[in-house]
């Protein structure tokens, strides 16, 4: 994938992660992107503990698994920024 197809997978993947966290009102766009390219990481790395394959490319599969990674890394972030 290319830069744009990661900013564009990275931005819709952020924010729809955000809704379901429901930090949507905290996040801006460039930290929707950021979260969702990291959680494109993160997810495909889980994925690929598993035996499948993680983002391959700008499709319906790598968009879930951003999805996914996303939810992941933002739960994180909230049990760590919760006791502050």
């Amino acid at each position: 994938m290319g830069i744009l197809s990661w900013i564009i997978v990275g931005g819709l993947a952020g924010w729809i992660a955000s809704i379901i966290m429901g930090r949507n009102e905290r996040q801006g766009c460039l930290m929707n992107i950021v979260v969702g390219v990291v959680g494109a990481a993160i997810g495909g790395f889980i994925v690929s503990l598993f035996g499948g394959t993680g983002v391959t490319g700008f499709n319906l599969w790598s968009f879930l698994v951003a999805i996914g990674g996303a939810v992941i890394l933002l739960f994180l972030v909230n049990l760590v920024t919760k006791n502050r």
